[in-house]
């Protein structure tokens, strides 16, 4: 009974979020004005129901009930608890619902505690949100129901796609949704504003929280979905421009520009269309990640290929939610005031141009994502990667980090460039003096890591230099979020550039006692030993790993094999010191002379890699900060505003 439940409290929420649109609609008439009294309330009964409902396929997963056809594709009974309840959103259907949930949970939450909008504003977004949900809830009552029963239970289940069997599971795809469904919640906010002409400051300020919250989950997922990646596929990468990984990166990359266009708008009342329209592209963006991670158009290690008929009902929720969209920006586009003026020499000024940065490179990644698969329906297969990504990119890229550097150093409305010029030289010195001891030392790396080893000690200077002159102790968080997610981004832009040009690989057939070298790394072989997991079998290696000569340290690649589905994985092993990481991977044993067989052994030395995760946390960390500092600064402006407003009653009376 409980797939029963869980698809009926789907239905009701569904049909609650139907009464949410309908109502919000109808409040902002004249006609309809009373119904606004049950918008709030049934946003958050929705929000409710849709989380039963996606506890009860939690709990069907953690039961194994192998009569649910969900069930029985994605899980196994042998399977360790972690993974059953992780396998809960591994496959479409329940992908879709946590996605749903989200939603849900996030429209209930802001119908109960949103306060600063116009309450004709609040209807709107509210009734926004409850357009969007409806298409997703279409989606998964008529075209991927999770709950479906099969007409005979089965024996046994099918099993985890062996690669998704990893913590990274229970935290990477759980995070993402976090940050579309903020997305989803920016573009009800702007849909909201545009019907009711209501672009100002109290839209951004009520609007910037899940903005930042969207950003810092995306960028978490990012950096833990690369992590994931990197430990668990054995190729020794943490990127590969592949399209799924692109899926990700282009919200990210349009939620940065917006973050900080509804920041101005917040603060100075300024780039009013420009954030309308960014709230759009940023869930446009999402929308198009979700459209190629589950159409069934992509083939990927995380891509849920399903068939063409539910990629052809994503694909018309695109059309129905960003055409619409764009269709109310082109009619309500001419009521959107300019806001306030800025000189070019601004803070507001240098906000701009790296948006326009952003935006150009979010063309690049969108354009070389989405030309294959073009080319591809007429017939010609074309692979784009790093040689497209990477220098394309580098081209806005590497001006929009020098202007990182230096724009919050410069006031907020006019400025002079004269009078930041001396601050403004010290990251640019550095820069000069990195670049050029670079070019004596090791003059054969390629131009691109130069210069990402060149800026990044460069903007984390610079990502400094707003404390100078501070008290540290009276700082905003704001402005400490700003400063570590800045230095974050050079901790990462660091590590991508010393892997870039330092990275060494070693492929060698190994007997038992051989001691191959990697960089400055002693490898020796000493054992292979059979092992057994919770459902699995493996051939695990020890190595002996010595550095510089120093004292060996144990390290255990495996080669795995797994029988629910059959399929054979690499389970690298890591050994991370202050500078770098030794990365290695057990391969096929290969017949030796005289019955010595060899095993392969692909090993890395990967200098400084792991600054690219330490950075992405930082990133993280900062958002979080900012995000503290902008909900206490709104709460103490509401809690002053509810005092003035009950001295003036007490002075009326």
């Amino acid at each position: 009974m409980i797939a029963e439940f869980g698809l009926a409290l789907l239905w009701m929420a569904a049909a609650l979020a139907l009464l949410q649109l309908v109502a919000g609609s109808m409040a902002l008439t004249s006609r309809g004005r009373e119904l606004g009294a049950v918008v709030r309330p049934v946003a958050v009964a929705q929000g409710v129901l849709c989380a039963a409902a996606f506890a009860s396929l939690i709990m069907l997963f953690l039961r194994t009930d192998l009569s649910v056809k969900l069930v029985a594709m994605n899980s196994h009974s042998m399977k360790p608890w972690i993974y059953k309840l992780a396998g809960t959103w591994g496959n479409h259907e329940g992908s879709m619902l946590l996605w749903v949930t989200v939603m849900g949970l996030a429209g209930g939450f802001v119908a109960l505690v949103e306060r600063r909008l116009r309450e004709d504003t609040m209807l709107a977004t509210l009734a926004g949100q409850a357009f969007v949900s409806l298409g997703f809830y279409a989606f998964l009552l008529l075209s991927s129901n999770p709950f479906e029963r099969l007409a005979e239970p089965v024996p046994e289940g099918q099993g985890l796609n062996p690669l998704l069997q990893d913590l990274g599971l229970a935290f990477h795809p759980p995070t993402l949704y976090l940050g579309y469904v903020g997305l989803s919640v920016a573009f009800s906010f702007a849909i909201g504003a545009l019907v009711t002409r209501d672009v100002g400051p109290a839209f951004a300020r009520a609007m910037r929280p899940w903005v930042l919250g969207a950003w810092i989950f995306l960028s978490l997922g990012i950096t833990a979905g690369s992590y994931w990646a990197y430990y668990e596929l054995g190729w020794g990468g943490w990127w590969f421009w592949d399209p799924v990984e692109n899926a990700s990166l282009m919200p990210w990359l349009a939620a940065t520009a917006l973050l900080h266009s509804v920041s101005v708008l917040a603060s100075r009342d300024a780039l009013r269309a420009w954030t309308i329209m960014l709230g759009v592209v940023a869930f446009s963006m999402s929308m198009i990640g979700t459209f190629l991670v589950r159409s069934g158009i992509l083939t990927s290690v995380h891509a849920f290929a399903v068939d063409p008929e539910r990629g052809s009902f994503i694909l018309t929720l695109l059309a129905i939610y960003i055409g619409g969209a764009l269709a109310l920006f082109a009619v309500r586009a001419a009521t959107v005031t300019e806001g306030a003026r800025f000189a070019i020499v601004s803070r507001e000024g240098a906000l701009v141009f790296n948006n326009v940065m952003l935006t150009a490179i979010l063309g690049i990644v969108l354009i070389g994502t989405l030309y294959p698969l073009l080319t591809e329906a007429f017939g010609e297969k074309v692979s784009v990667g790093p040689p497209y990504f990477n220098p394309v990119s580098a081209i806005f890229f590497v001006p929009m980090l020098a202007v990182m550097a230096i724009g919050p150093l410069m006031r907020w409305g006019n400025d002079r460039f004269a009078r930041i010029s001396t601050m403004a030289a010290i990251p640019a010195v550095l820069a000069a003096i990195v670049l050029l001891g670079l070019v004596v030392a090791v003059p054969a790396v390629k131009w691109l890591p130069f210069l990402g080893m060149a800026l990044a000690p460069a903007l984390f200077v610079g990502s400094l230099m707003p404390l100078v002159g501070r008290n540290l102790r009276r700082t905003p968080l704001a402005t400490w979020g700003m400063v570590v997610a800045h230095a974050g981004i050079a901790v990462s832009l660091f590590g991508v550039a010393c892997d870039s040009a330092f990275s060494i690989e070693k492929l060698v057939a190994a007997r038992i006692g051989d001691s191959p070298r990697v960089g400055p790394w002693t490898i020796t072989l000493r054992s292979i030993e059979p092992v057994a997991g919770p459902n699995w079998t493996a051939l695990e290696a020890e190595l002996g790993a010595s550095y510089a000569g120093d004292e060996p340290s144990l390290i255990h690649p495996q080669a795995r094999t797994f029988t629910t589905p059959p399929a054979q994985t690499s389970e690298s092993a890591l050994l991370t010191r202050w500078n770098g990481q030794l990365y290695a991977v057990l391969g096929e044993e290969a017949p030796g002379e005289q019955g010595a067989n060899r095993w392969q052994l692909r090993l890395w030395w990967k200098p400084f890699v792991p600054m690219i995760w330490l950075g992405g946390l930082l990133v993280g960390l900062g958002g979080l900060l900012a995000l503290l500092g902008r909900v206490a600064h709104d709460v103490r402006r509401l809690r002053a505003n509810e005092k003035i407003a009950y001295r003036r009653e007490r002075q009326g009376r």
